[in-house]
């Protein structure tokens, strides 16, 4: 159970002392079963007028903050670390009857999983459905696992990572026709893929573990990451990141998990003057491996950790 240690910086730059607005952030990691935090700081300069927590619709924890000042820089820097408990080898425990697909969910569950089956993107000619269906046989069932491991792992060596400063998602067409995409771009597509075979699934937004000794092993690190979970009777939601073929949370921290990408973005405001005040923003993100014995008297600050997963 390695403990890892998560250095997040945004700064924004003006042209002139500027005024602000609200901001929402979403930096503080989801505490669970599988990564359990231990310690979580939050820096704002210049020092916001007010500072409350709250628990989002999706039990998300969000930081909102408001200011009194004007300046010509605005810095949210976050320091976390948590023991995490990763899944080198997942297997599952899938419900007997959602072992191969097709399956369905019980009636139990359809109420809360509905939103996330639904299709959030148009596809007019159904090329994402082509997409998801050629990973099935031609006759006969697949194996559950089988399936999602084919198509998150397609993504990872057919398509080509391009890391886009650009806010927002990319339509998923783009990225299925281009094959060439951000993480939030890949996760959104397998999303739609996931979707469109009848299963239920939400973005996850969150950062990336990227050994230093190692740094082949995966991309998109350096900055936010976003991947996907689907949900799936026995096993509850599970990992995929098809930005880097995961099968599982290894090497993923999970901060945020929403219906739609555009609920979860990890930092949101906004600051009164010209578009042309804008110079643009920096965002840093280390994540590094501590020794185990390094954080044994620390604590976790803020509002206390009671999402569920």
């Amino acid at each position: 159970m390695p403990i890892l240690s998560v250095r997040h910086r945004t700064v924004y730059r003006y042209r002139r002392p500027v005024a602000f607005g609200e901001h929402r952030i979403m930096f503080r990691p989801r505490d669970s079963y599988d990564q359990r935090l231990i310690e979580a700081t939050l820096d704002v300069t210049p020092e916001p007028a007010s500072l409350r927590w709250m628990f989002d619709v999706f039990g998300n924890c969000v930081a909102v903050t408001t200011f009194d000042t004007r300046a010509e820089t605005l810095t949210f820097a976050c320091g976390i670390t948590l023991e995490h408990t990763p899944e080198h080898a997942p297997v599952f425990p899938l419900a007997p009857h959602a072992t191969h697909y097709p399956f369905g969910y019980g009636a139990e569950d359809m109420p809360d999983l509905a939103r996330s089956i639904e299709r959030q993107w148009p596809d007019p000619h159904h090329d994402i459905d082509a997409w998801a269906r050629s990973f099935l046989p031609v006759q006969g069932r697949i194996p559950t696992q089988d399936l999602l491991a084919a198509m998150t792992r397609s993504v990872r060596a057919n398509f080509t990572y391009l890391a886009r400063s650009e806010k927002g998602v990319q339509d998923p067409l783009t990225t299925l026709r281009s094959k060439v995409g951000s993480c939030r771009d890949f996760a959104v597509l397998m999303m739609e893929g996931v979707r469109a075979l009848g299963m239920a699934a939400r973005f996850v937004s969150g950062y990336l573990y990227n050994p230093r000794n190692d740094r082949a092993r995966h991309v998109g690190g350096g900055s936010t990451h976003a991947w996907l979970q689907v949900y799936l009777p026995g096993a509850g939601w599970v990992e995929f990141d098809p930005t880097n073929g995961i099968v599982g949370n290894r090497d993923l921290i999970r901060v945020a998990v929403a219906r739609n990408p555009a609920q979860a973005v990890p930092l949101h405001g906004s600051f009164f003057g010209l578009a042309s005040d804008d110079l643009g923003m920096r965002v840093e993100v280390d994540v590094i491996a501590l020794p185990a014995d390094a954080t044994t008297s620390r604590t976790a600050q803020g509002p206390p950790p009671d999402a569920a997963r």
